[in-house]
Formats: C-alpha cells, structure tokens, sequence
C-alpha cells in the first residue's frame, strides 16, 4: 500500500512531487532543502545553518510518517563542492545516534533554488 506523507512542518513541495511517499514498511523522503518551512523561505546563513535546516525538515517527515532517524537505511547528499563535505557530515552526524546509514555524498553542477546542500533518505519500519 501507498500513501503520500504531507507535513506542515516541512516545505511545501516546489515542483510536482510528494514531501515524501510510504509504500509498505518504506519510507522515501524526497530531496529536502533548507527552505523554512514556516514562511517557505530559503534560510540565509551558512552550511552549517542550511545543513541544520534540512536535518530538520527531514525530522519533520519522519515524525509525520511515525518514523525515527534510527530507522534511515541510506541517504543521498548532494553538495554544490566538496568544500562542504566536513561541515556538511558534521551537523548531518549528529542527527544520528548509532547504525548510521548507508550512503553517498556528491557534489554537482547545480541545486534547486542555487542552494548548497540537498539531502534525500529511505527509511524502513520493521
């Protein structure tokens, strides 16, 4: 079964996708980024502020679809350069307890919104 998770706590979508999609014991949270889910708007700071934006907008959709950090098995971090990589695992490291997940880090030519940090997760409840 499929349904489509939507929180008020987490930025309304910018395009034609879900904030995130629950099939089964599943979870998949679209890319988040560090967009204030209060008044829609991009923070203005530094890595280490977008990077705690997205970690908190990836909580929100886990706390919307009865889902823990715990329960992440991989995530997807895109970077606009590798200069951000440490600051970027920094902040990312402490939403993490133990078991960490499975994952890539990249950097790429372009972001939505021109912002510096993407962060996408799959999660499974079993």
């Amino acid at each position: 079964m499929k349904s489509i998770i939507y929180s008020k706590n987490a930025p309304a979508p910018i395009g034609p996708y879900s904030q995130a999609v629950k099939a089964g014991n599943m979870l998949y949270i679209s890319g988040q980024i560090a967009i204030d889910p209060v008044n829609q708007q991009l923070i203005d700071g530094s890595i280490e502020d977008e990077t705690g934006q997205v970690m908190q907008n990836i909580e929100a959709l886990l706390v919307a679809s009865g889902f823990s950090f715990a329960e992440i098995v991989k995530t997807s971090i895109f970077l606009s350069d590798m200069k951000h990589f440490t600051k970027v695992n920094e902040i990312y490291g402490s939403f993490f307890k133990s078991d960490y997940p499975a994952r890539e880090t990249v950097a790429v030519l372009g972001l939505p919104k021109n912002v510096n940090v993407e962060i996408s997760v799959i999660a499974y409840k079993a």
